[in-house]
């Protein structure tokens, strides 16, 4: 299977060889893990060079693989692709630095992320169960966290908790930075995790997700710590944002493009008069990096098919006053889509 996938990303770029040093690349084509490395991709096949600190790791991981293994750094892997001439870089992840460097030895660059997008936007069997693994994950450390929040604590503490008990479970890592929110800070879609208390009464949001196996996981809730009895105007719209979260998973389909999904939680959040208040796009795909493909957004027309994992995450902020937003890790099997999150509720949870 790896080498099948090899191939059809080396016929696709269309260079005679491929040169690959960002991480999540290098793990991509080769199933390893390493801070540092290269990875050439040729007609006569793959070959990872690692220094010695992942020599040893990498030769054993790799056994069998089909994928050689070299001791080596940067000047190694150039050697190996000297005899080529039209050389596949990925473009939008090359530094000028480096793409200086290659043109100055004589090579011509070809862009082979195309290519490699069209590799990684279809998951396997086997990520698509790493990304399960990882949302599980991920779903167990929030029910674990959530009976620990008290009054006076701070989002980064909340945060280190939560970061914690994902760790405890097997996760390798977060998927980003913790996003919490106490109160208005919610009404900040990508708000920085700081030292704002909780108090009862409180809005929480939480976005969060952990790797596995190097795959991402991603999901946000919004709940209420405590009913001080002024939040109908929250429920409401929670139940709104919860409505058009549910449409998305309910109504998305094979051959519908990123701008149609989109507008599906747009109209419902329209039919409430909320829809200016959803200032962000509606997903992103998922993998080793937390943002992929496809992109679902008012101007995407790339379709979504079947083996597709990405974000369902509409949400509604009133600047200064909250933010709600309910996302899942979903993917697209049998032409519909299916949600990761099996085992945390929706419902509004006041804790």
């Amino acid at each position: 299977m790896l080498a099948d996938r090899l191939q059809k990303i080396y016929r696709e770029a269309g260079a005679e060889a491929l040169f690959i040093e960002q991480d999540f690349l290098r793990r991509y084509l080769t199933g390893f893990y390493s801070t540092d490395g290269y990875v050439t991709l040729t007609a006569d096949g793959c070959t990872f060079f690692a220094d010695a600190r992942y020599l040893e790791a990498a030769q054993r991981e790799l056994a069998g693989s089909g994928i050689a293994v070299k001791e080596g750094v940067l000047k190694e892997a150039l050697e190996e692709i000297a005899p080529y001439h039209n050389i596949g870089v990925p473009k939008a992840f090359t530094t000028l630095a480096r793409a200086e460097g290659l043109t100055e030895k004589g090579f011509t660059l070809v862009d082979c992320m195309p290519a490699l997008k069209n590799a990684m936007t279809i998951k396997t069997p086997q990520e698509i169960s790493l990304i399960a693994r990882a949302c599980e994950i991920a779903e167990d450390a929030l029910t674990a966290t959530l009976p620990k929040l008290k009054e006076g604590m701070t989002e980064s503490e909340l945060a280190a908790i939560l970061e914690y008990e994902m760790r405890l479970l097997g996760a390798s890592g977060v998927s980003f930075e913790t996003i919490v929110g106490f109160g208005a800070n919610g009404s900040v879609p990508h708000h920085e995790t700081g030292n704002t208390k909780l108090k009862f009464g409180d809005a929480v949001l939480i976005d969060f997700g952990c790797k596995y196996g190097g795959y991402c996981s991603d999901c946000t809730r919004t709940f209420l710590f405590g009913d001080d009895k002024r939040h109908e105007e929250f429920k409401k719209i929670y139940g709104c944002v919860l409505d058009a979260h549910m449409r998305v998973l309910e109504q998305t389909r094979e051959g519908m493009t990123g701008r149609e999904a989109d507008a599906i939680a747009r109209h419902a959040l329209a039919e409430k008069g909320l829809d200016k208040y959803f200032t962000h796009s509606l997903g992103h795909g998922i993998g080793l990096q937390i943002h992929e493909y496809p992109v679902l957004a008012p101007r995407s027309e790339e379709k979504l098919v079947n083996g597709m994992v990405f974000s369902d995450e509409p949400g509604v902020y009133l600047a200064g006053r909250l933010g709600i937003r309910i996302e899942d890790s979903a993917y697209m099997e049998g032409g519909v889509t299916h949600t990761f999150m099996k085992k945390l509720g929706k419902k509004l949870l006041i804790l």
